[in-house]
């Protein structure tokens, strides 16, 4: 099952954590020099059923991710009338593209020409080009979705020419339990990395780094976009419907 609020203390309790994630998010921004509004959360409402966004958004949050699409269909259906605005932060598999190409607006997770391809072609003529994140293996992981980083301008290019996408940045996911020290290195890489790449002529301005245990050191190092879920709404259910 999905969790959903259950009564006005859970309400509540949303209110105050998202409350409190922006005065945090705030805060690492001032700390690293820069303006508090340069930094947009995405609310992670995987696990959580339509009733907890609309909870948020009646909060004022906006932007909301989902990793399932079995899931996220059906809550993006039933909450149409907001007109929200969707990320979807798992990994793109191809027979997925399509639903992601009609159904979000931002995607963060693009590591191959080809899934960049397909929803380039599967994006709807009527729909406003689909803002696209690359995903970075910035740690060189194996087994991890991301491009390595010496493949990523190659691929910004690429990606960069195809007519129903609009690049927008970079995006990592860090190994847990690092400690802060190495995980703003590895942010800062990335930062580096965009730097490198706007400087043979694209125009990335998004860096899509962070979540709810390590978003300070990446608003700290750069972050434009954080994900965060549990710190907002509580432990969820990880098994994806269906």
């Amino acid at each position: 099952m999905l969790i959903a609020p259950q009564n006005s203390l859970v309400a509540a309790a949303l209110a105050a954590n998202l409350s409190a994630l922006k005065l945090e998010i705030a805060a690492a921004a001032r700390a690293g020099h820069r303006t508090e509004d340069c930094v947009t959360l995405v609310a992670v409402s995987k696990g959580h059923a339509a009733g907890a966004v609309r909870c948020a958004a009646g909060l004022g949050q906006l932007h909301f991710g989902e990793s399932y699409l079995q899931e996220a269909l059906p809550k993006i259906e039933q909450l149409r009338e907001l007109a929200l605005i969707w990320h979807f932060i798992g990994r793109v598999q191809a027979n997925k593209t399509r639903a992601i190409a009609e159904s979000f607006d931002w995607v963060h997770g693009i590591d191959r020409l080809r899934i960049a391809e397909r929803l380039s072609a599967q994006r709807p003529h009527y729909a406003a080009p689909l803002q696209a994140c690359i995903q970075v293996n910035i740690e060189r992981e194996q087994g991890k979705a991301g491009i390595d980083p010496e493949g990523t301008e190659a691929l910004a290019l690429a990606v960069q020419a195809l007519p129903r996408l609009r690049l927008r940045g970079l995006m990592c996911i860090l190994p847990d339990g690092r400690g802060s020290e190495a995980d703003r290195r590895s942010f800062a890489a990335l930062r580096a990395l965009q730097l490198r790449i706007n400087a043979h002529g694209l125009a990335l301005d998004t860096l899509s780094m962070g979540m709810s245990a390590d978003f300070r050191d990446a608003v700290l190092e750069g972050a434009t976009l954080v994900r965060i879920g549990t710190a907002l709404f509580g432990p969820r259910n990880d098994a994806p419907l269906g």
